[in-house]
């Protein structure tokens, strides 16, 4: 039995010198942490070219008054397929709660209500996810890859994209700037 605590709906920081150029300054909002595995929805980075628009066009979705907003690298794991992590006053077919914090919907029907002006109030789209298989992720957060923070919604909603690292770090009291990517010998 794994006593370790549960991330769900706590925040991931890539700390300097991850190893993984995919993950460099990443924030994944972990919406899935237990026994079996773990998943997250990257928040950190959006994918260049692409915006909501652009998606909603691929479904014959008209967008109506909805704003044009980037897409999130959701992370490397079925770079194709979306995600929507938004607030808790609209709820689909297929929406999780996570911890509280924020929901997660994985299909066609959240977009279809945002772009109707019906969706949640607050969202964020993303492709892709990162995902561990069970004890990838508590062997990665004993080395030096991780770290983990409590979430805090203004992180995923009033934060700019690129400055979510640096503010997830400081909200830990932490100074990114002072982070190395490599240590000292003694």
């Amino acid at each position: 039995m794994d006593s370790s605590p549960s991330l769900t709906g706590q925040f991931l920081l890539a700390m300097p010198g991850i190893g993984d150029p995919r993950f460099e300054r990443a924030v994944i909002a972990m919406c899935a942490h237990d026994g079996e595995g773990a998943l997250g929805i990257g928040i950190g980075a959006t994918i260049e070219g692409l915006r909501l628009h652009d998606l909603l066009e691929q479904f014959d979705i008209d967008p109506g008054d909805v704003p044009d907003a980037p897409v999130h690298f959701g992370g490397p794991v079925e770079p194709r397929r979306g995600f929507v992590l938004h607030s808790a006053d609209w709820s689909g077919q297929d929406t999780i709660d996570v911890a509280g914090r924020w929901q997660l919907s994985g299909t066609i029907d959240v977009l279809r209500a945002i772009a109707e002006g019906r969706g949640p109030s607050r969202w964020l789209v993303a492709l892709g996810y990162a995902g561990w298989g069970e004890g990838q992720l508590e062997a990665e957060l004993t080395r030096h890859g991780w770290f983990n923070t409590p979430a805090n919604t203004a992180l995923l909603y009033d934060t700019d994209v690129y400055e979510r690292w640096a503010e997830g770090f400081n909200a830990a009291g932490i100074d990114a700037r002072l982070l190395t990517g490599s240590s000292g010998t003694a």
